[in-house]
């Protein structure tokens, strides 16, 4: 998987089981490209997300929402992720 496919995965999930205002989704894996735990096909995402319903949660609760959602994602394809609520 490339990461055009990747974010866009990551996309189409979040906006189909949250109500989302605004998502931008960055790859940031250039960042960690010579760190000793980087591995090829897995990337760094960073997320800024904007949502009333993910706003009313805390953010642990929040962020454990999204983990849920990225669950296989998360497994295969990112190695970290970044999320940013507005």
């Amino acid at each position: 998987m490339n990461i055009k496919q990747l974010i866009a995965i990551v996309k189409n999930k979040l906006t189909t089981e949250i109500d989302i205002k605004e998502i931008k989704i960055e790859d940031k894996s250039f960042l960690h490209k010579n760190h000793k735990g980087h591995k090829e096909g897995k990337f760094h995402l960073k997320l800024f997300i904007k949502s009333d319903e993910l706003s009313k949660l805390s953010k642990i609760v929040a962020t454990k929402k999204i983990y849920s959602i990225l669950r296989v994602e998360l497994k295969e394809h990112i190695h970290s992720i970044q999320i940013l609520f507005e």
